[in-house]
């Protein structure tokens, strides 16, 4: 019995759920839409949200059977489930099988074609990062931020909202400014002598941090032209949207905080869940805006 509770908890660990905390931006067309109101639009929605958490899960497992033995000399990677003998490649298989059996009845039944290939371009873009555009620095982080703007189009595609350019430009500014972060962390890794990925020689703490920088200013630049822009005024109303610039600007901050004093940016996802300021700041920046829009 215990032997079977064990290997569930590894299946699950596979899987890595904690990830799906990324998914939630497929959820903004619909937030930023004013189509929170509709019933339907939001079980679309629903759906490509949990169509690409299947999508997530089916790339983190292929990616874990391919790296499994370079996975066991990393100091943390080595605690994955087939890395640390947890499951075996079989059961991997299986459940992979599982999750793409289920993203494929997603896609063709319950969403339009279109989302079928948002998310078919996903799969092929995680392939072609673990493959080999991971290791060319620049390019790996550009990918990463690229996934986020697939979540956008996928949640546009799903609710029937057309995205405006705001949203897609916001999004690849912010996922590439945590994707850079986890880089420095990377840097801070190798520099312990673990074995790193090849695209770190592309890479340096001045190099990195001074882009960490630009994006932020960019990143604040960006939203606040968003909030005062006649369009986002007359769609949603209030000339005080700038408001919500507060928490963004704060958010931004202790990021940067978390990367550059405490040196702990790791998992963007994880740092999320940990950290009580930024969640804070998400949770404010979250009810601010909706009681703005609605």
């Amino acid at each position: 019995m215990d032997k079977s509770i064990n290997r569930l908890r590894a299946a699950v660990r596979l899987a890595r759920p904690h990830q799906y905390l990324k998914n939630g931006f497929i959820w903004l067309p619909l937030f930023f839409g004013n189509g929170l109101g509709n019933v339907e639009a939001v079980i679309h929605t629903l759906y490509a949200f949990l169509g690409f958490c299947c999508a997530a899960s089916f790339v983190y497992i292929i990616n874990d059977l391919k790296d499994v033995e370079s996975d066991r000399l990393h100091p943390t990677k080595r605690f994955r489930p087939l890395a640390a003998n947890d499951l075996n490649r079989t059961e991997a298989i299986f459940i992979s099988i599982i999750f793409l059996f289920t993203l494929s009845a997603i896609s063709f039944f319950l969403l339009p074609c279109r989302f079928g290939w948002i998310v078919g371009g996903y799969i092929v873009l995680n392939f072609l990062y673990s493959a080999f555009l991971k290791h060319i620095a620049v390019i790996d982080v550009i990918c990463i931020s690229l996934g986020f703007v697939l979540r956008i189009f996928a949640g546009g595609t799903a609710a029937h909202i057309e995205n405006s350019p705001w949203i897609i430009i916001m999004t690849f500014l912010i996922a590439l400014f945590l994707a850079l972060a986890k880089r420095r962390d990377d840097l801070l890794l190798s520099d312990e002598d673990h074995q790193m990925r090849k695209s770190l020689d592309g890479y340096n703490r001045e190099f990195v941090s001074s882009a960490m920088v630009v994006m932020a200013s960019v990143i604040i630049v960006s939203y606040l032209l968003y909030t005062v822009s006649p369009e986002v005024i007359q769609k949603h109303g209030t000339k005080n949207f700038y408001l919500t610039g507060f928490w963004v600007i704060a958010g931004l901050l202790r990021y940067m905080q978390i990367t550059f004093v405490e040196e702990k940016s790791g998992s963007p996802t994880v740092v999320l869940i940990q950290d009580l300021f930024l969640k804070i700041v998400v949770l404010f920046w979250l009810v601010s805006v909706y009681v703005l829009i609605y």
